[in-house]
């Protein structure tokens, strides 16, 4: 018998561990995978390591134990009624990230699974939280959650880069669209492939040229550069078997547009992609994926170029 695939599924008890597991059980259904369920409270070791450690104290460390052991095996009921095998796990060692990070390594799953939050400004400005080192360093499919209905059928929204005017390498496209023509395929749904491009880079290039005040023709320009994306979206399109209408091409920023159009649309899951940067650029150009992900209203599967 062939050994099935496994999704890695982090459960913060924060932040809507049913939503979460409920993901998990429904793609673990359609793509006939076990779960790996680790249960992410708070560490609680340093109640037994005191100056003058107690009875007291590791009986409550016992009982604590207990009860996120049983939250744990609460939480795979529902997947174990539908008949897959599920581990249960407490994950409490942190930093969170580097601990889900060297799991994935080790068990190689087709999904990791979890919540996604609302990071604050300052997490923002710094990239410190969890989420954005997993976005930038985890090499399987990571597929963050977010507190809403998932219908039967989703609407699946893929957000690809034909000309790869942001540094993203062409085979990721190709990634992201068989992600999601492979989600829909075994769950229903329809995909919806989005391109966004800025007019203005290719005007601003048009300037470099030349040392002399001149006319810079905005409007051939932009017109010439809207035909040249829109040539490359459709035979991008067109090698999976998606229509013209099902690609969609916008003006403007991708971190602006992608948000605004996954409303439009009632998208139930974006699929991006996310390149491996280091260094000064990695602090300063983040991701687009980074950038959307606290104003996206659905979830996010993020697709890694490694």
């Amino acid at each position: 018998m062939a050994k099935k695939d496994k999704i890695l599924v982090i459960a913060e008890p924060d932040y809507c561990p049913v939503t979460t597991v409920h993901r998990a059980t429904w793609l673990a259904q359609i793509f006939d995978c076990d779960l790996d369920l680790h249960f992410a409270d708070a560490p609680i070791n340093i109640l037994g390591k005191g100056v003058f450690p107690s009875p007291q104290a590791d009986q409550l460390q016992e009982w604590i134990l207990t009860e996120q052991e049983a939250m744990a095996n609460k939480l795979a009921e529902e997947a174990r009624k539908l008949g897959i095998t599920v581990r249960t796990r407490l994950l409490t060692k942190r930093p969170l990230a580097e601990s889900i990070l060297k799991i994935a390594e080790k068990l190689q799953p087709r999904f990791v699974v979890k919540a996604t939050q609302y990071h604050c400004e300052a997490e923002r400005a710094g990239f410190v939280h969890s989420d954005w080192q997993l976005i930038r360093e985890c090499r399987y499919p990571l597929w963050l959650v977010k507190p809403h209905d998932f219908p039967k059928k989703p609407v699946i929204l893929c957000a690809v880069d034909p000309m790869h005017e942001h540094d993203k390498p062409a085979k990721l496209d190709h990634s992201i669209i068989k992600a999601g023509v492979d989600l829909a395929a075994k769950g229903g749904g329809q995909v919806t492939l989005l391109h966004t491009f800025t007019p203005m880079v290719s005007v601003g290039d048009a300037a470099k040229k030349t040392f002399k005040p001149i006319r810079i023709p905005v409007k051939e320009i932009t017109a010439r550069m809207r035909r040249e994306h829109r040539d490359m979206l459709d035979r991008l399109a067109a090698e999976y078997g998606i229509g013209k209408k099902q690609a969609i091409q916008l003006p403007g920023r991708p971190h602006e547009i992608i948000p605004a159009f996954a409303r439009e649309k009632k998208a139930d899951v974006v699929i991006m992609g996310a390149l491996a940067r280091w260094g000064l650029k990695r602090m300063i150009l983040g991701s687009t994926a980074e950038k959307v992900l606290d104003h996206l209203p659905c979830d996010i599967l993020i697709i890694s170029n490694n």
